[in-house]
This record gives structure tokens, C-alpha cells and sequence, in this order.
């Protein structure tokens, strides 16, 4: 093979090598949009979500309070505190 004929073929191969290149930049470029907009959309899910997070533990506070419970049990058990009589210590 001629000095010719070779730099004919590297230049082929680095021809190809170049646009093999050029497609893989674009490749990893797309794929960097592409998660990165799966990680935009996942900060606001998990955003909405710490919120929601948020609004039930209000809620279980609200629906927990000593006052409620009490009430919920003198109004639908009909428990109640116990006379003095009623009371017995046991001993250990």
C-alpha cells in the first residue's frame, strides 16, 4: 500500500471516528435534558408531597388533642372518671 493510499484510509477512519463522536455528544446531550427534566419533575413531586407531609401531621395533631379524645370517650363509650370509692391500689 502507497503512503497515498494510506493517509487516505486514516483519514476514513478518523472521518468516521469524528462523526461517531459527534453523534455520541449529541446522545449524552439529549440524555442530560432528558434527566434532567425527570429530575425537575421529581423536586416537585417531592415538594407536593412534603407539603401534603405537612398538612397530615397538622391534621393528626388537630384529631390526636387530649380534649378531643377525652370527649370522644365520655360522648361515645360513656366512660368517665372514677369516684374516689371506685379506685384501688394494688400493691407490688
Amino acid at each position: 500500500m502507497t503512503e497515498q493510499g494510506r493517509a487516505a484510509s486514516l483519514c476514513g477512519v478518523l472521518a468516521v471516528l469524528v462523526v461517531a463522536t459527534a453523534i455520541a455528544c449529541v446522545y449524552a446531550r439529549h440524555e442530560s435534558r432528558s434527566q434532567f427534566s425527570r429530575l425537575q419533575a421529581l423536586i416537585a413531586q417531592r415538594d407536593a408531597l412534603e407539603v401534603d407531609w405537612g398538612r397530615l401531621q397538622i391534621e393528626q395533631s388537630t384529631w390526636s388533642t387530649h380534649s378531643r379524645v377525652e370527649g370522644l370517650a365520655r360522648k361515645e363509650m360513656q366512660m368517665r372518671n372514677p369516684a374516689p370509692g371506685e379506685i384501688r391500689v394494688v400493691p407490688q
